[in-house]
């Protein structure tokens, strides 16, 4: 969620005079754009101590932990917005409950940021691969709990942004009225991320890439079946990522045994512009960041159709779109990658031309104005 957030202060900033920026990650080098006004940082109080979350029954509940978390994130929240009274508010999903109840109360105009889906799909997904995987019933996040946080929060968010067609499908489909979706697409740093000077040889395993944590949301195992299945000698995959909980841990080890896999934590840009090839086999997300800095960085993909940066894609021109789920359609379509491996170049060049359009800088004052216009609209209502 950094870069979301970012750009998000930055858009807020161009259009209000003094901004307050509320939670955990003050003391981070973000990087706002050049020529953003000034913004003010409040950093949230520390949260559980290690050593609570390490030794309690929290270790064992990780989707309890992250309502916790986002409780107390969100009662500290919304009293240091009583304290400072704004005139509008942009606010993130799973934190922002106890800040618009008060709104709603106070008639202050507000703004609801969802990256992924609605979160009862999330809820889902996550609950039928735990069983379908783990055969055991899933405490992960999001908890009931958490589902029943995050629907109050679309009752009284007054608009809510989306980041994609499929995310705003995925909000109807579960009953969020059309009139408070707005689909307002990501920007990225593109002179951050862009191909290397040099492209990998085109010789032994195909070097593929997967950039993201390894959870039952992302599909991971899917894609380590699809390595198994066209045959482990012809693939070497690269991760940047870390296991979500323990059940994901023994599904990592179990499916990742005698496969070619390298981990490489840290900084995922040299991931990418290492690859031939960049997988996203998740179950359900709005928009997956890590699709377009993958395009960005001039690497031809492979992405569910539960996606919503699969949006991004043109099949047969810059990756191919896939069922999500399966593991059959990823192997077919790492065979032809294989076939074709002397023009994923020439798709990897196209599929950066595509993102200077789709993520360019514009996004940025088009979440801007948006935000304006909709904090104007809900003033004079």
């Amino acid at each position: 969620m950094g870069h979301s957030v970012s750009m998000a202060i930055t858009a807020v900033a161009k259009i209000s005079p003094n901004v307050a920026a509320l939670g955990p990650g003050a003391s981070l080098p973000w990087s706002l754009p050049g020529g953003t006004p000034p913004v003010e940082w409040v950093p949230s109080p520390p949260g559980f101590p290690a050593w609570m979350v390490r030794y309690s029954w929290l270790r064992w509940r990780a989707g309890q932990l992250s309502l916790l978390r986002d409780r107390r994130l969100g009662r500290w929240a919304a009293a240091e917005v009583q304290r400072r009274r704004p005139e509008r508010l942009y606010l993130f999903t799973q934190v922002a409950l106890e800040t618009l109840r008060w709104a709603a109360r106070e008639g202050i105009p507000t703004v609801l940021d969802n990256p992924n889906g609605h979160i009862r799909n999330f809820q889902q997904v996550c609950e039928r691969e735990s069983q379908r995987l783990c055969g055991s019933t899933f405490r992960g996040h999001p908890v009931a709990g958490m589902v029943d946080r995050v629907e109050e929060e679309y009752q009284l968010a007054d608009y809510i942004r989306v980041y994609s067609d499929w995310g705003k499908a995925s909000m109807m489909q579960f009953g969020v009225p059309e009139r408070k979706i707005q689909i307002v697409r990501q920007t990225l740093n593109l002179s951050r991320f862009r191909p290397a000077a040099t492209r990998p040889p085109a010789g032994g395993p195909l070097r593929v890439c997967y950039v993201g944590s390894l959870d039952l949301r992302k599909g991971f195992v899917y894609l380590l079946r699809a390595i198994r299945a066209i045959g482990p000698q012809h693939v070497v995959l690269r991760i940047a990522g870390a296991t979500g909980d323990r059940d994901c841990a023994r599904l990592f080890e179990r499916e990742s045994a005698g496969l070619r896999i390298e981990l490489a934590p840290g900084d995922s840009l040299p991931v990418y512009q290492q690859a031939e090839l960049f997988v996203v086999p998740t179950l359900e997300d709005g928009l997956p960041f890590v699709l377009v800095e993958g395009l960005a960085c001039g690497l031809p993909v492979i992405v569910t159709t539960e996606a919503g940066a699969a949006e991004c894609v043109r099949p047969g021109e810059t990756g191919w779109v896939v069922p999500a789920g399966q593991s059959e359609p990823i192997a077919a379509a790492f065979d032809e990658a294989l076939r074709h491996r002397d023009q994923l170049g020439e798709m990897g060049r196209k599929a950066r031309a595509d993102i200077e359009q789709y993520a360019s800088p514009t996004r940025l004052q088009q979440l801007a104005q948006w935000f304006h216009d909709a904090a104007r609209v809900e003033a004079c209502a």
